[in-house]
């Protein structure tokens, strides 16, 4: 049997989306016209809208767009894998957001987001052994949006970071699949060992603003860690956590905080959240 002979450029579904939106944004706000031309309709797939968009918001002096273009069609053409993750965090934004209706915004206008796609670009190069260019990369991503996420750090895919100030990521961390966390977020080392020092974050769990995770330590899958709180000691799976220091407090509440990003502490086990549904 023959195979179709098919452009992936016109079944992709997200691209589709994206480029829909783009153009209804053009009719509502005519001024926008320019900047939603060369962002997303000018270019033939997602992964090459998402290249120019970092490689303009990560520009200097330094290095020019055009390099940081190069470098990251580079990356997206060898490790197809980064463009998946961007996907599944781009739909976990929309879905986990309240305040993100489209597809295009968090590609447009949400740091979080672009910074996370800078970091996964920064970690390819690490990987590879070009380690001053993933410095340079962390180093710009921290200056440009408040995001310092060392490359050699690990992270799943459908990761959703809400306003992202002041979000750091250290060198040893590991964040699971499906992970939402709010802004001002640690996950740091506690001291100036080289060894294995930094937070492992199981899949689905629920990091409140301004929590600090230290040490080498577990969270376990689809737990909560309430705002403010300071962790270090592990947590057992579904679980919640709070205070200073960080003790369980009740149960998760839901199969899935990190989706229904309910952060009331008496919130019963069987209630649906607003968000879910």
């Amino acid at each position: 049997m023959a195979k179709p002979n098919l452009n992936l450029a016109h079944v992709d579904p997200v691209w589709d989306r994206i480029c829909q939106e783009a153009e209804n944004a053009i009719l509502e706000e005519p001024l926008m016209g320019s900047l939603l031309h060369q962002g997303v309709l000018h270019h033939p797939t997602f992964q090459d809208a998402l290249a120019y968009r970092i490689a303009m918001k990560l520009a200097s002096s330094e290095m020019s767009e055009q390099l940081l273009r190069e470098i990251a069609d580079n990356v997206y053409e060898n490790d197809p894998d980064i463009v998946s993750a961007a996907r599944a965090d781009l739909v976990a934004t929309v879905e986990r957001d309240a305040a993100t209706h489209r597809l295009l915004q968090p590609l447009l206008y949400h740091k979080g987001y672009q910074a996370v796609q800078a970091y996964r670009l920064g970690h390819s190069l690490w990987n590879q052994g070009r380690k001053d260019l993933a410095y340079f990369l962390q180093m710009r991503v921290s200056e440009t949006f408040g995001v310092d996420i060392h490359p050699a750090a690990r992270i799943g895919r459908g990761l959703m970071i809400d306003h992202a100030h002041s979000i750091v990521i250290g060198e040893t961390a590991v964040v699971g699949d499906n992970v939402s966390m709010l802004h001002s977020v640690t996950l740091g080392g506690t001291g100036k060992e080289e060894e294995d020092r930094h937070p492992k974050i199981g899949d689905g769990v629920l990091i409140g603003a301004g929590a600090k995770v230290l040490g080498n330590i577990r969270i376990g899958n689809r737990s909560r860690i309430a705002a403010g709180s300071v962790v270090l000691h592990e947590v057992p799976c579904c679980k919640t956590v709070a205070g200073v220091p960080a003790k369980i407090v009740g149960e998760a509440g839901c199969d899935q905080p990190s989706v229904s990003m309910d952060q009331l502490l008496n919130k019963c086990a069987g209630q649906q959240s607003k968000y879910e549904g």
